[in-house]
């Protein structure tokens, strides 16, 4: 039963087919600060032994390629914490490892999160010759009292030339900013965004400021100190977002992250097609299928414990823990459905081996439908424009 006939756009149509690839994360958990939104794993160290942590984690690394050989790799992914704080030894070591350990292609993607402070937009270069050929550069605003705000240690400025090394540096960039803050008017969000398009970024994140849990944002809020934008307002402000970025040819790919065609990062792709992926370094997440089944591992979160169990047992993975069918689906409803894509019926038969409407309510699906939230069609299931605004609600609906 059809409960849409809703055409495939064009543009995404290679995506039916399309292996969702198979990535390395490698997480440096290291920051020169901790910012006050986040609640990533990332940590303030006066010092770091570079040469004790390469080793470390290019033994991680060939724990987990003893368990994967001869997969094919398709995209490295440097986060952290401040991957830039990192050596460009230090990174040129882990590109050439992964080339070493896994099958790969000429144009394998490598992304690094980069601060733009001048001392690392110095390294740019260094990255590139180590084999780095996309930057994520975590601008956050080009306003200097929002900078301020929150917690940054770079200036607009610094952004704007951060931003001009890395076109100059690298083949791709993209550089993330935040929005949605406290007494922020959306007229000033506006004015900011055209400076940002002004730069010519062929990917662009846009993230909502939220407030998460154990961060001092979240302490300040708790106590009335701080306000965020109610609801509606919010809305307001995501939905002549989307409207800004698709007039300049950067439409969204997934609820945040807008490119121009062809420029998506891949190895996000791979997390919201439900791919598999190796996580190593403090606290990294992964996901792999080892003889049908699907493992989800996580490394010890410390830095220093990590660093100590891969020094006496090669590896530091915390938990190793086989995902039934039914969290295989919450899964990969909850990554796919922020793809404007949505989720593939033949990706659902390789993951689940059965039709979406095996496994959800129908009537459920259907409500959605009519709701407009959500279409599923001959090819795949998608949350709509509204439906992935309104994403946690209809995850609930669906998976109750």
């Amino acid at each position: 039963m059809m409960l849409s006939a809703a055409p495939i756009p064009s543009d995404d149509s290679a995506a039916l087919t399309q292996d969702p690839g198979f990535g390395l994360y490698v997480h440096w958990p290291f920051c020169l600060a901790k910012c006050p939104y986040c609640d990533f794993n990332s940590h303030v160290r006066e010092a770091v032994d570079q040469n004790r942590w390469r080793k470390a984690l290019l033994a991680e690394m060939e724990h987990y390629a003893a368990q994967t050989a001869g997969r094919h790799l398709t995209s490295i992914f440097l986060g952290g914490g401040t991957p830039s704080l990192m050596a460009p030894e230090t990174v040129s070591a882990v590109v050439g490892q992964a080339k070493r350990l896994w099958p790969t292609d000429s144009d394998l993607e490598v992304t690094l999160e980069a601060n733009p402070t001048s001392s690392e937009g110095a390294k740019f270069e260094a990255f590139a010759a180590a084999g780095v050929n996309r930057l994520s550069i975590g601008v956050q605003s080009l306003d200097d009292t929002a900078l301020a705000f929150l917690g940054r240690k770079h200036s607009a400025a610094e952004a704007l030339t951060a931003i001009d090394l890395a076109r100059r540096c690298l083949p791709r960039f993209s550089f993330d900013l935040i929005y949605a803050r406290p007494d922020q008017k959306l007229s000033d969000w506006e004015r900011e965004l055209e400076q940002a398009l002004g730069e010519g970024p062929e990917h662009i994140s846009l993230y909502q400021l939220t407030i998460e849990e154990n961060t001092v944002f979240h302490g300040a809020w708790r106590r009335g100190e701080l306000r965020v934008p109610d609801e509606n307002t919010a809305g307001r402000f995501y939905e002549r977002t989307q409207e800004i970025l698709t007039e300049n040819g950067l439409p969204a790919y997934e609820i945040s992250n807008h490119a121009r065609p062809g420029s998506a990062c891949r190895h996000n792709l791979t997390y919201w097609r439900y791919g598999d992926y190796i996580g190593i370094g403090p606290g990294a997440h992964g996901r792999l299928t080892l003889g049908g089944t699907k493992l989800a591992t996580r490394q010890h979160r410390a830095p220093e414990a990590w660093l100590t169990a891969v020094e006496s047992a090669g590896h530091a993975t915390r938990t190793r823990t086989e995902l039934s069918g039914q969290e295989r689906l919450e899964e990969m409803l909850m990554m796919g459905l922020r793809l404007t894509e949505g989720i593939t019926r033949a990706a659902f038969r390789r993951e689940l081996g059965a039709e979406p409407e095996s496994l959800l309510s129908l009537a459920r699906l259907e409500a959605a439908s009519r709701e407009g939230l959500v279409t599923l069609n001959g090819e795949r299931i998608r949350a709509t424009d509204e439906g992935r605004q309104r994403l946690n609600a209809l995850l609930g609906y669906l998976l109750t």
